[in-house]
């Protein structure tokens, strides 16, 4: 199951992207902390080196067992995800984390992972004739629902409409007809005022406030104008390192997490936010080039869920400071602190890495 002579094949490419992606992450949250790597520096470095322990060995592992045990996994972040409703803590207003002493697990993170397995299982043993019916579909649509409804009870809207999206391009890829995703997207257009009645009203605020930003701009409206004016002030250059006026002086909330892109860009400009952009569309590249040369259905699902959430998250958090999207409390990818969600970008990783190792052999239906 595991072979260890498999790390020399290992392509150092996106070993150097993450590497220099995480390092932009401790060099920001070293800012953050103004000119300190405590109290997130330092818990961030050694969650990283745990977090590619554990993607080296995920990489390693034949590919075969990731499949025997996809179910058991979304099964086990489903299981977490109804014991965070007894046995999660609040925090920022939401109970999202169950407290494990050493360290806080957020299981909507391990159902990010989970429910792209079952689904790549699950379609891996399906025909495009099967597909194309409803029926089978029914399963798929009960395994996104289960845990999207969970998420956002927390709530976690920006979790749950990771899982919905990410999903989507699963079905997309495994054969289902465009004219059922236009059928599905009227049918939640004109369910949005019942939606509308499910959100809290933190969360509605938050939608109103994108609409119009300067509705209230020292209330619902103050995180998204602060961000907009750092990111103006970086320019082109940016201020320098340690220099940003609006995150240093504590008008930019949540730097060291939501923020984070807004306090970079303010310090590195246009420039630094391009670079980073760069970086990020060079690993997305990759591993879509891996997700083209798999010869599984199964490891080609994987393989595009997995890239396909890590694009969401990194497109939703950038468009989100910058006002294009609600504040919906998504991660900047190995660049927010946050300990589950590097850990489970890494192990994503090694998945991704494990596809492409193992690519010659098959796996049943």
């Amino acid at each position: 199951m595991i072979r260890f002579s498999l790390l020399r094949h290992l392509s150092l490419f996106p070993l150097v992207l993450i590497s220099l992606l995480v390092g932009i992450g401790l060099l920001m949250l070293y800012s953050a902390a103004n000119g300190s790597f405590h109290p997130w520096g330092a818990k961030q470095s050694w969650r990283f080196g745990i977090g590619c322990l554990l993607m080296l060995g995920v990489a390693i592992t034949d590919s075969r067992y990731w499949f025997s045990c996809s179910y058991a996994l979304y099964t086990v972040a489903l299981v977490l995800l109804v014991a965070v409703e007894s046995l999660g803590f609040v925090g920022m207003g939401a109970q999202r984390w169950i407290d494990l002493y050493a360290f806080s697990l957020q299981p909507s993170e391990l159902m990010r992972v989970g429910l792209v397995l079952a689904l790549a299982r699950y379609f891996h043993g399906c025909s495009l004739e099967d597909v194309t019916h409803l029926r089978t579909l029914v399963i798929p649509g009960l395994m996104i629902l289960i845990p999207t409804l969970l998420v956002m009870r927390q709530p976690d809207l920006g979790t749950a409409l990771l899982l919905i999206l990410s999903s989507a391009a699963l079905f997309f890829v495994a054969g289902v007809k465009i004219w059922k995703f236009a059928v599905v997207g009227l049918a939640s257009v004109s369910c949005i005022p019942l939606l509308w009645s499910f959100l809290h009203t933190y969360q509605q605020q938050r939608i109103l406030t994108f609409l119009n930003p300067e509705s209230d701009p020292m209330k619902s409206g103050y995180h998204v104008t602060q961000s907009k004016i750092a990111l103006g002030s970086g320019g082109i250059l940016g201020k320098g390192f340690l220099q940003g006026s609006q995150s240093h002086l504590n008008f930019l909330p949540e730097k060291q997490t939501d923020f984070i892109f807004t306090m970079y860009s303010e310090e590195f400009g246009l420039v630094g936010a391009v670079i980073l952009v760069v970086l990020y569309a060079l690993l997305i590249a990759f591993n879509f080039q891996v997700a083209l040369n798999a010869r599984t259905q199964f490891g080609r699902l994987v393989a595009i869920g997995l890239t396909t959430t890590f694009f969401l998250y990194a497109f939703i958090n950038m468009a989100m400071v910058m006002g294009f999207l609600p504040v919906v409390g998504i991660p900047l990818p190995f660049i927010s602190y946050g300990g589950t969600a590097l850990i489970t970008l890494l192990v994503s990783q090694g998945l991704i890495f494990s596809i492409d190792l193992h690519k010659n052999i098959r796996v049943r239906r």
